[in-house]
């Protein structure tokens, strides 16, 4: 099928669903020997545009996981601000070493409501948002090499398509739930409201966190209040430079340190072609 452009699409609070997109994206630009084009929709006032493709344009779209799903918030963006007008798309979905439950085949549903036709898609693993330990490190130099093959058999069967068709992938139809945090007894834990704190001793008011809220929840005058929804991403989190922000939420701890004792396991990168 004739291409004119690679787009590398992406939201990724923590950087390593933008390194799983980019790395894909750029990988295939290079072997199709087309241009890559990226596009952050990470932050709010980047997913109140409304971006547009076309047939020609091969669209590499990533979203992290959160609870087995796309984010929730993001699903506006999706119905609202995206057309893909007949454009190829690879959705790319980034587990924290869990599982990702639904959320490819549900990126994969979204993008051919707005007239993508997803011919490829993978899911790749990444530290876990939550976590210090599980993933640690991930995406490595393995996922990084997995993103390479991945990328040049998706070009392969590019140069060889006549015909888009939609990728099958696996996920359950109906798409299931989010997936529900539990304690031992089995009794749900709720952390939908929790909030990170701040350690006044550590902050010097450097106002990074603020600038990469991807809810625009942090005030720059004020860095220490959380004034609208957190979703729990870690970006402020991870990407403190002195380590002042920080959950002591008892279920938010609870929740970290069960998944870090189940699934310490090297989760595994899965692709579809």
């Amino acid at each position: 099928m004739e291409l004119n452009r690679i787009w590398a699409v992406y939201f990724s609070g923590t950087g390593t669903t933008r390194t799983a997109v980019c790395r894909v994206a750029e990988a295939m630009a290079r072997l199709l020997q087309l241009p890559c084009e990226k596009l952050d929709f990470t932050l709010p006032a980047a997913r109140q545009e409304t971006y547009g493709f076309s047939a020609g344009d091969l669209v590499v779209l990533g979203t992290p996981v959160y609870a087995g799903r796309v984010p929730n918030v993001l699903l506006p963006f999706f119905k609202e601000h995206l057309s893909g007008s007949g454009a190829l798309a690879v959705p790319v979905v980034l587990y924290g070493n869990r599982n990702y439950d639904d959320a490819l085949r549900e990126l994969c549903d979204l993008l051919a409501a707005a007239h993508f036709c997803p011919v490829a898609a993978a899911a790749f693993v990444g530290e876990h948002a939550f976590s210090r330990t599980l993933g640690a490190g991930r995406p490595d130099k393995e996922d990084l090499a997995a993103m390479d093959a991945f990328a040049a058999q998706a070009a392969e069967k590019l140069c060889s398509l006549t015909e888009a068709q939609p990728v099958a992938v696996r996920g359950e139809g109906p798409i299931r739930p989010y997936y529900q945090p539990r304690d031992r007894q089995g009794n749900p834990i709720n952390i939908l409201k929790v909030k990170p704190k701040t350690d006044a001793a550590k902050c010097d008011g450097c106002g990074l966190c603020a600038a990469r809220c991807p809810m625009g929840s942090i005030p720059a005058e004020d860095v220490t209040a959380v004034q609208g929804i957190c979703i729990k991403c870690c970006a402020c989190v991870k990407g403190c430079p002195t380590g002042a922000k920080y959950f002591d939420d008892a279920g938010y701890l609870y929740h970290q340190h069960e998944l870090e004792a189940m699934y310490a396991r090297r989760a595994p990168v899965e692709t579809f072609l």
